[in-house]
């Protein structure tokens, strides 16, 4: 993979370290099943937050809530229209991530 380092037979430097810190940091963000629909939903494209409740099967201020963590962690970005937030992905490479352990996931419920 290109710009993946390795650190095999080697100590990790700070470097690595802290991205080892960052990646577990956003793992963390993705162990919520209603996140990772919110992210789902997103793919698509835009949408409110109350649309994202809605599709999602949750209350607005639960839909919120996920939201304010999604976006603490940078993984959605908001774009206010008067009153309305709207979310978007704000890393599209994310979902493709969460593509291989879903796919992994649907293999193991055969």
């Amino acid at each position: 993979m290109s710009g993946v380092s390795t650190i095999s037979n080697r100590a990790a430097t700070p470097r690595e370290a802290e991205a080892f810190r960052l990646h577990a940091d956003l793992c963390k963000v993705l162990t919520d099943p209603k996140r990772l629909m919110i992210l789902q939903a997103l793919r698509s494209g835009e949408r409110s937050v109350g649309d994202l409740a809605e599709m999602v099967g949750i209350s607005l201020p639960n839909a919120s809530q996920h939201l304010s963590v999604m976006r603490h962690s940078g993984l959605v970005a908001t774009r206010r229209d008067g009153t309305t937030v709207f979310y978007s992905l704000a890393e599209p490479r994310i979902a493709q991530a969460c593509d291989i352990v879903h796919q992994i996931a649907l293999e193991r419920l055969r």
